[in-house]
């Protein structure tokens, strides 16, 4: 299993996916947790959370943690594929309870009401490639793959 959850393919095309992945939700994350880049603060962020998504507090720290400490394990490489899972289950958890019923399309021109799922597929796609192939050349994972 261990040698599983490392494995990968030293593709560098894994590397770039992985670590731009990996950059936007470690900042989306940052924000909620530390309120870096404008963002709340984790206090906040749960507490909004729980209100207004009517989520449990402990499911609400767990997705600020998927896409916080998950940003960063994408980044460096390390338990990608865990990491790529908990961004998955975020966004599909994000899409069904907020963003499905705007349709596909980011609102960027302020003129609707909320943001469409396109942004969540995307992410979605692009960690599934993880998912399947692993972190990469260039990982964590794989140095601790081939150094077994």
């Amino acid at each position: 299993m261990v040698s599983t959850l490392f494995s990968t393919d030293p593709d560098w095309t894994l590397t770039v996916i992985r670590v731009i992945l990996g950059v936007v939700f470690f900042a989306h994350g940052a924000q909620k947790v530390l309120g870096w880049f404008g963002g709340a603060g984790l206090r906040e962020t749960l507490r909004t959370m729980h209100e207004s998504l009517r989520l449990p507090v402990p499911l609400a720290f767990l997705a600020v943690t998927s896409e916080f400490l998950g940003g960063a394990g994408l980044i460096v490489g390390l338990l990608g594929r865990v990491a790529a899972i908990g961004i998955c289950v975020t966004m599909l958890a994000a899409i069904v309870m907020v963003h499905g019923r705007y349709g596909l399309f980011m609102n960027w021109f302020g003129d609707r009401k909320g943001h469409g799922i396109e942004y969540h597929l995307l992410a979605i796609a692009l960690a599934i490639t993880i998912i399947v192939r692993g972190s990469g050349a260039a990982s964590l994972d794989h140095l601790l793959y081939i150094s077994r």
